[in-house]
């Protein structure tokens, strides 16, 4: 474990995990979790050198004030590309993290040899939605939005099944800066990449959650028709698809990554 300084001086949480000579993966998670989110995947893969950062605002890096537009966590991610000697890498995003590596393929495809995106679109919820959103979580805390996400991040039966997991998730969210999640509120407001996906040359599988009410699985479809020669595929999952189905997850990530 360690930190990275960011361009701007802020400071940013990583967890390195695995043989410093394996090839590199790094992890970007969703707006209101933090690298934890891969744990099943890092166990998984210890093969690789798995690389897991928290987004700024997010576990323990550092929640500057202001907005953090998408390209100040793209920037964000190569500072821990460099800090790790890890160029290219495979990266893997979920949700919010996923519209991160998108626009990392795209601003820097040299640092990226494969791109996993999992419930993640281009265009992500309507830019009111966001605004609303932020100006919540700066009013009462994660505490006033908390029923909603965990709504959005796991599908019913799940929820049924595993409260002692979602009860993991809401205590995380709940504990979070307000000041960071409002931050990272204001990239998914205002990022759309649709006009682009057509440019990311990196070889691409995308996951949809068949649950998913936060990115349905027909807008995660077409993010992978999109993509030139990107493979497509479904776990039976909500929005967190690698925590509801970790295993289905980790195998098709495995056989992904052994395929390039």
């Amino acid at each position: 474990m360690s930190t990275v300084a960011a361009d701007d001086g802020a400071e940013l949480f990583v967890r390195v995990d695995g043989p410093a000579t394996a090839p590199p993966i790094l992890f970007l998670h969703s707006i209101g979790c933090d690298h934890r989110l891969w744990d099943a995947q890092a166990g998984a893969l210890n093969a690789y050198r798995v690389i897991r950062p928290d987004l700024r605002g997010h576990g323990r890096s550092a929640a500057p004030p202001g907005d953090y537009p998408l390209d100040r966590l793209v920037a964000d991610a190569v500072a821990v590309l460099d800090a790790a000697s890890a160029t290219p890498a495979v990266v893997c995003g979920l949700s919010l993290g996923g519209l991160v590596a998108q626009a990392l393929a795209l601003t820097a495809p040299h640092r990226v040899a494969g791109l996993v995106l999992a419930s993640t679109a281009p265009r992500i919820g309507a830019p009111e939605a966001w605004r609303d959103r932020a100006a919540a979580v700066r009013a009462g805390g994660l505490a006033a939005i908390s029923d909603m996400a965990m709504a959005r991040f796991f599908s019913d039966p799940f929820r049924d099944a595993r409260p002692d997991v979602v009860a993991a998730y809401r205590s995380r969210l709940e504990a979070s800066s307000p000041q960071g999640y409002a931050g990272c509120c204001a990239a998914l407001r205002d990022a759309d990449l649709t006009a682009r996906l057509g440019e990311i040359a990196a070889p691409c599988l995308v996951v949809a959650g068949l649950a998913d009410v936060s990115t349905p699985p027909d807008q995660v479809r077409g993010v992978a028709h999109a993509i030139r020669g990107a493979a497509y595929r479904e776990v039976d999952a909500g929005h967190l698809s690698n925590v509801e189905q970790p295993q289905a997850f980790s195998d098709l990530l495995r056989a992904f990554l052994e395929d390039l």
